[in-house]
């Protein structure tokens, strides 16, 4: 996938089928935008292409985000885009509907269709939506199809409900409206040592930025990405009451994989939430974290023996 971060024409000259949206988690809904907008273009020989964009410094929309820009990328190529524009969004902010299909639709990507939902608006103060959409396209020859929200629990699948699922501990809920697990890939830093020095069981230490999404604290079963394999893990994410009680304790991710040793330092390993398994508490002592650590590690080993996970 070819990815380019500023206002500038698309590479391929076939024309494009364009996915519009923000594609925050890249959820079910946005699988079915992305995907129309792939199958258009594989029966018409068009280029597959995405419009999105990137938000400044720290800010996110309607909370943190859920992936981080890497893996936003993994995913959307996964389902066939090859053509993937994402400026700033000041570059095109101010841009009137009329511009915005002028500018972005046709001389960025030459577009001969547009996916996007019933609920997408573009231009200045999302002054445009689907029925304008339609009326500026159709004289520039660009057909417009909208899409219907993809459904879960009788709602509408949205980044909201999954931020609110992963924040409540409901793993399941926020995979199935993600269409896959939800993941991480924060680069692994260097912790306390007391995994290593006091329990016996070494961590890999990822904690989340300022601008990401932070799920319910607690032990999950996981799976992390190693030197070309998964390996069965399990990940802690919390405050650590037993090892550090303080007021001001800071929240970490720990994942432990009881069969592999290494240095990760400075990596971004892809780690995999699968299933949530208890709340953090505080224990009376080291050995019953330790016991924890270690049953959670032989749960995450059966579970994933017990799957056809790829």
């Amino acid at each position: 996938m070819q990815i380019f971060h500023t206002m500038a024409p698309v590479t391929d000259t076939r024309g494009c089928a364009v996915a519009l949206g923000y594609f925050d988690g890249v959820h079910c809904g946005h699988r079915m935008v992305l995907g129309g907008a792939v199958r258009y273009a594989d029966e018409n020989n068009l280029a597959p292409a995405a419009f999105t964009f990137e938000l400044p410094g720290n800010q996110t929309l309607k909370g943190g985000r859920i992936l981080s820009p890497t893996q936003k990328h993994v995913r959307v190529a996964s389902l066939g885009i090859q053509q993937y524009l994402e400026p700033p969004f000041e570059a095109f902010r101010d841009l009137s509907p009329e511009d915005f299909v002028e500018k972005v639709l046709v001389e960025c990507f030459h577009a001969k269709a547009v996916f996007c939902g019933n609920n997408f608006t573009f231009g200045a103060r999302a002054a445009g939506n689907v029925e304008l959409l339609h009326a500026l396209c159709e004289p520039r020859g660009i057909a417009v199809h909208i899409v219907p929200m993809a459904q879960y629990g009788a709602q509408a699948v949205s980044s909201t409900r999954i931020r609110a699922a992963l924040e409540e501990g409901r793993l399941d809920d926020a995979n199935a409206m993600l269409g896959a697990p939800y993941a991480i890939d924060w680069t692994v830093t260097h912790g306390k040592g007391v995994g290593t020095s006091r329990l016996g069981t070494p961590t890999v230490n990822q904690n989340y930025p300022p601008d990401a999404l932070q799920p319910c604290a607690g032990v999950y079963l996981t799976r992390i990405h190693l030197q070309g394999r998964w390996w069965p893990a399990a990940t802690g994410i919390g405050k650590r009451p037993t090892v550090d009680d303080s007021a001001n304790a800071a929240v970490t991710c720990e994942t432990y994989v009881p069969d592999f040793s290494g240095n990760l330092y400075g990596q971004n390993p892809v780690l995999e939430f699968h299933r949530y398994l208890c709340p953090v508490r505080k224990f009376h002592n080291l050995q019953e974290l330790s016991d924890l650590i270690r049953r959670a590690a032989r749960e995450s080993k059966a579970y994933f023996a017990a799957q056809t996970v790829k």
